[in-house]
């Protein structure tokens, strides 16, 4: 399970002039282009006080490795640093609305690989250590323990079909599919995710 960050290239005058089929008005076409067809890459960021630990960490390819040393002694515990459950794909406004809910908190973002959409919140296990070991190690989830090293993202690019990490990006990306503007039809209250208040309790009187 990898991480990327879509940067929406600037469209040129004949791109923000295109029509989009049916009864959508016109909008920006290459906006549906970059994020069908543009595979984003992010790096991970340095360690800006890089502990004995860190700076002991030499390998940067598992390719590399030592035979006979694990590779989780060379690597900053990125597996440590989020986690991604998956979602079902949205398939109406009301859906990329849904989508958008999650991207207006921090550290949530949402990426499509291999057809299937994740939510993936960028948070730190409270249980990892200043050496980037794990605090639990013996009693750890079983999900962590199934996890392993042979298709981990030590190495990776973290390239992804899609990547959004703003609401303006998955509004973009709906405006592609189904026109600016274009009206929830047959929305409820009862269909929000969230309400200002729970429903009363009947009260029975004496």
């Amino acid at each position: 399970m990898t991480i990327g960050v879509a940067t929406p290239s600037r469209p040129s005058s004949a791109d923000e002039n295109a029509s989009f089929p049916g009864d959508a008005a016109v909008f920006r076409g290459a906006a549906l282009e970059h994020f069908l067809m543009t595979k984003t890459k992010r790096k991970p960021k340095r360690n800006s006080d890089p502990t004995p630990e860190v700076t002991r960490r030499r390998v940067r390819n598992r390719a590399d490795l030592p035979k006979g040393e694990n590779l989780c002694d060379h690597c900053t515990a990125k597996c440590c640093h989020y986690f991604a459950l998956p979602i079902d794909e949205p398939v109406s406004r009301k859906d990329f609305d849904f989508i958008r809910w999650y991207l207006l908190h921090d550290r949530a973002s949402v990426f499509v690989d291999e057809e299937t959409w994740y939510l993936l919140v960028h948070t730190t296990c409270k249980h990892l250590q200043d050496d980037y070991r794990c605090g639990i190690y013996e009693t750890r989830p079983q999900i962590c323990r199934e996890y392993t090293t042979d298709e981990c993202e030590f190495d990776d690019d973290w390239c992804y079909e899609r990547y959004f990490e703003t609401p303006e990006q998955i509004d973009e990306y709906a405006d592609a599919l189904f026109g600016p503007q274009f009206e929830q039809e047959g929305r409820r209250k009862k269909d929000v995710l969230r309400r200002r208040r729970p429903t009363g309790l009947p009260v029975v009187s004496a």
